[in-house]
């Protein structure tokens, strides 16, 4: 009989989890999304929720603040079998600074709490899996209390009857045309096979390496180091006034773990893959396709040039304190016999940039990305996030914001094989 799975996406942006998931349906499992949610707060025009209803339709779609509609409409939210999501990451990211990465308790951090509020409400009904995604910086946020916040979410997840595994995986480790380092969380419920499994697995570093889901969708090398074990203990408010004292300094957590019932097994694992590469050059368009504002005027080439350069200059304060300012150089132009660079939220607009890619034509012409260059590094489908009102520089916006699709997938088929 076919196993189907029903999927809440919850932050859906332009539909990357569905995607990919969707995409590692089989003759045994069929993953079917039966609710999403997409709201962006502080913007009158949702873009992303455009396309998201573009492509996928209106049915089944809430374009609404998910902690409103879990305040006064929470029966909308079908029960469903795995809750997907990368809940916004920008209290936790590395382009904000230390001083503004809030963590928890940022505006965007707090968005966590919508997650666990559905499970916790869910109660008996609450979904079998969960699989969330957000930047690596997670495991080490705040800035105060490295760790600190992934503690939290550990344990009030584990109070939940969730196991978790978790990975930090650069895409391009596996095939994909882009470096774009993410964790992926996946959470089984108490009662399913894979919490059981976890649960008789002896030497938890055998799940981190051979026998879980993120193993077996992102295999790595057998030998684990800096194992080390973690218990956490106390109420989430005690974990977060105490957890300095506990584990000063770096955080615990390494780029691979395991939980279950609060005690964390973590280590530094180390990718596997001898497979086919995608590189930036695979997915560039004919120069003659490039429509022609996309290309950098030969007097604006010395900006550029500039940006990506390294220097160590000095400079001088508003109250007149003189420091140096330095900073290594980046590829220029990017180089097409590699995967890209991260694709970042400004990539779109005209100006000289030391972060937007920039690519060499066979004339030797310099030009930026196109969207649909952008949308194939992520692997979305080409003109994925093309709509009447949406300029290009938000579509280059969006795919900063995205995930890589082809990296969802080999999550869903690993999870459709072994649940």
């Amino acid at each position: 009989m076919k196993k189907k799975l029903r999927i809440v996406e919850l932050f859906a942006g332009v539909g990357g989890f569905r995607l990919g998931l969707e995409a590692a349906s089989n003759d045994k499992c069929k993953y079917e999304t039966v609710w999403a949610n997409q709201w962006e707060p502080s913007t009158v025009r949702q873009h992303a929720a455009d396309i998201y209803v573009a492509r996928f339709g209106q049915k089944c779609f809430s374009g609404r603040d998910i902690e409103k509609v879990i305040e006064d409409d929470f029966e909308s939210i079908p029960d469903h079998d795995l809750l997907v999501g990368g809940f916004p990451c920008q209290d936790y990211s590395v382009a904000s600074t230390l001083k503004r990465s809030h963590g928890l308790i940022g505006k965007k951090g707090v968005l966590f709490w919508s997650i666990y509020t559905i499970l916790k409400r869910k109660g008996e009904n609450a979904p079998d899996y969960l699989f969330l995604e957000n930047v690596d910086r997670l495991l080490k946020s705040p800035a105060k209390q490295r760790g600190k916040d992934f503690a939290v979410m550990l344990a009030s997840l584990s109070d939940l009857g969730y196991a978790i595994e978790w990975r930090v995986v650069n895409a391009a480790d596996y095939g994909f045309p882009q470096r774009r380092r993410r964790v992926f969380i996946m959470g089984y419920k108490k009662g399913t096979k894979l919490y059981e499994k976890i649960s008789k697995q002896a030497d938890k570093s055998k799940w981190l390496t051979k026998y879980g889901v993120l193993a077996d969708a992102f295999p790595v090398e057998e030998q684990v180091t800096n194992l080390k074990e973690v218990q956490l203990e106390g109420t989430a408010a005690e974990i977060t006034d105490h957890f300095s004292e506990h584990h000063p300094g770096a955080s615990p957590f390494e780029n691979g773990g395991v939980m279950i019932d609060r005690v964390v097994t973590t280590g530094k694992l180390s990718h596997v893959y001898e497979g086919k590469r995608t590189l930036l050059g695979d997915v560039i368009l004919d120069e003659k396709e490039v429509p022609e504002e996309f290309f950098i005027p030969e007097d604006k080439l010395p900006a550029w040039t500039y940006l990506k350069g390294g220097k160590r200059e000095e400079r001088k304060t508003a109250t007149g304190h003189v420091y140096y300012f330095s900073e290594g150089p980046i590829a220029f132009p990017d180089p097409l016999d590699r995967p890209s660079r991260t694709i970042i939220t400004g990539e779109g607009g005209v100006g000289a940039s030391r972060f937007k890619h920039v690519v060499k034509t066979p004339t030797g012409r310099y030009r930026r990305l196109t969207p649909l260059e952008l949308e194939r590094l992520d692997m979305f489908p080409d003109n994925h996030t093309k709509l009447d009102g949406v300029s290009d520089g938000k579509r280059a916006f969006i795919m900063g914001n995205a995930l890589v699709v082809g990296a969802i997938q080999k999550v869903g088929e690993s999870l459709a094989r072994l649940a």
